[in-house]
């Protein structure tokens, strides 16, 4: 992860590749160490384009190489390839999740996509355990599945506003890492994106929905009463990113201020775990030859 200062991590660091390494090693939490949020700048855009216009041309160039590796991933489903990826987005509000899903995730064939948003838990939610609407929302093998917000409600929000006792929260940090690695061992991608705005950014992006009556629906007074918590929303995340950072399942901190650049990191971290994946194209279980000169004598 990139600091203010411009240094990162020794996670960072990679003697191979002269300390630069994939994005996913750039911006990948180091699990089990203190995370201050108020060091890392939100406007940065470490091994990032050099600007704006340069950010958009490198997503497009990414397109089709996103596009084939999805295709491949759903094509060895139907062989028995039981691979999937869960890209997790969490992030205040104005942070980008929705810009996400629709800048990032609509290069995807939707036919194999799977979106879910998770708001306030229903009544018949309440009745279950937190994870019980997340395991039912999971992709399906071969499917590339998105959460905009996710289990990390009932440790973010659930702690900030106090909707359930400190002990019980405290354990589900445990309940998350074990249900992360139960996905990662039956063959689960977990991309988890921290998408770090600043509380000035957040102010500016809220004015600006103010200031536009087509935006008025996506604004909330609530959202004001939120950012009078902000810190104790930022030691929230602070924590989850700490005790939930893991091999089978490292948060990554994007940085969020600018729009071009979260867009640019998202797809790029999936096309690293996509390619990492390297899925194939599953062989004929039939005569090609046959089939082929079947077709041939049908006319």
């Amino acid at each position: 992860m990139a600091k203010k200062d411009g240094k990162g991590t020794k996670d960072d660091e990679d003697p191979k590749d002269g300390g630069q390494g994939p994005l996913r090693r750039l911006l990948r939490v180091p699990g089990g160490k203190d995370v201050d949020l108020s060091s890392y700048d939100a406007r940065a855009t470490p091994a990032g384009p050099r600007d704006k216009a340069a950010g958009l041309a490198a997503i497009a160039q990414m397109v089709e190489r996103l596009d084939d590796l999805q295709e491949r991933l759903w094509a060895a489903s139907t062989a028995g390839d039981r691979r999937r990826v869960l890209l997790v987005l969490q992030g205040m509000d104005t942070s980008g999740k929705g810009g996400t899903v629709k800048h990032v995730i609509g290069h995807f064939n939707p036919a194999g996509c799977r979106i879910r948003g998770f708001k306030a838990p229903t009544a018949e939610e309440r009745g279950h355990s937190f994870l019980w609407r997340i395991r039912r929302a999971l992709p399906e093998p071969g499917e590339i599945g998105i959460f905009d917000r996710s289990h990390y409600e009932d440790v973010l929000i659930a702690r900030v506003r106090e909707l359930a006792p400190r002990k019980e929260i405290a354990h589900r940090y445990g309940e998350i890492n074990r249900f992360e690695k139960s996905l990662a061992d039956d063959g689960v991608t977990v991309v988890k994106c921290f998408l770090h705005i600043s509380y000035d950014q957040q102010r500016r992006r809220l004015l600006k929905r103010l200031d536009n009556p087509d935006k008025h629906w996506k604004f909330s007074p609530d959202d004001i009463d939120d950012r009078e918590l902000w810190p104790a929303y930022q030691k929230a995340y602070e924590i989850a990113l700490e005790r939930c950072s893991t091999p089978q399942a490292p948060w990554f901190l994007v940085p969020a201020d600018r729009k071009w650049y979260r867009n640019w990191a998202i797809s790029t971290l999936l096309l690293e775990h996509l390619e990492a994946l390297n899925p194939q194209y599953p062989k004929a279980d039939f005569d090609v030859a046959e089939a082929r000169q079947r077709l041939l004598e049908d006319s």
